[in-house]
């Protein structure tokens, strides 16, 4: 792409990209913005999602197969300068590739037609750097989908989206679900509904040396400073604590998260 034109930051592709960072917008278009060579890569794999491409010439150079890619699918591939590319990106240095995206979420009767054996469900999560990164941790664990309550952060946010670091792309997830729909919905389909929280009255090693998590399960993971309030953790089947063998206070949203998800993983993986 050496020859081709730069095209211009008054260009309303780029206008219209650049809009993209605000939530509104997004709603309103069902279109979100993936920045950098991983989440580029997955849109493209992910047949029908990425609707257009703007990429430096240095980057260009460098994921040709990712640009290549991109055409073969018949994606409009734009040149772009390093300012244009920074008017666009919402990261402070932007790494040279940056699609546009159609919205991916499944509705949650279609999740729950699947017949779901692990699920994350975030609930009054509002942080979006941790709602990427439990998505990162269920596609990671196996689960089979990510539920987002209506009182979560909003899924196709820049930095949820670099957070899940592509793994948006790989599982299905639901958003805007109440959460009192999400947890009868689940327990409907035979799922048992778990709640994560340091106050729980039940222990995860407990949990697994009664053998009780080897069946279809979901997880529902809280606020990061406060948690799950209390009509939410009356929702669940049970209100389980990861157990703390040191001296830390407690773990953060993510980290509590890999371990509630990897501990049904293995216990669901059991002969």
């Amino acid at each position: 792409m050496g020859t081709a034109e730069l095209i211009s930051p008054r260009n309303p592709r780029v206008v219209s990209a650049r809009r993209l960072a605000r939530r509104a917008t997004r709603a309103r278009e069902r279109r979100f913005l993936a920045e950098g060579p991983q989440a580029v890569r997955e849109a493209v794999a992910h047949r029908g999602t990425l609707s257009e491409l703007f990429a430096t010439e240095e980057a260009c150079a460098r994921h040709a197969e990712i640009v290549g890619a991109a055409r073969e699918a018949g994606v409009r591939v734009s040149l772009a300068s390093d300012a244009t590319m920074a008017d666009i990106s919402q990261t402070v240095t932007p790494q040279g590739l940056i699609g546009v995206c159609r919205f991916l979420d499944t509705p949650f009767g279609a999740v729950l037609a699947a017949r779901p054996r692990l699920v994350a469900v975030l609930a009054h999560v509002r942080d979006p750097g941790n709602a990427g990164t439990v998505l990162r941790c269920a596609d990671a664990a196996g689960a089979d989908a990510v539920v987002l309550t209506d009182a979560s952060v909003d899924l196709y946010n820049p930095k949820s989206v670099r957070a899940s670091a592509g793994s948006l792309f790989h599982l299905p997830v639901s958003v805007g679900v109440p959460v009192a729909a999400a947890v009868s919905g689940l327990r409907e389909h035979g799922v048992r509904v778990l709640a994560a929280d340091g106050a729980g009255a039940s222990d995860l090693d407990d949990e697994l040396d009664r053998g009780a998590m080897g069946g279809p399960t979901a997880w529902i993971f809280g606020n990061e400073a406060w948690g799950l309030p209390p009509e939410t953790r009356a929702l669940a089947d049970a209100v389980v604590r990861v157990p703390l063998h040191g001296r830390a206070e407690s773990l953060n949203l993510a980290t509590a998260a890999a371990v509630c998800l990897y501990a049904s993983a293995r216990a669901q993986r059991r002969p």
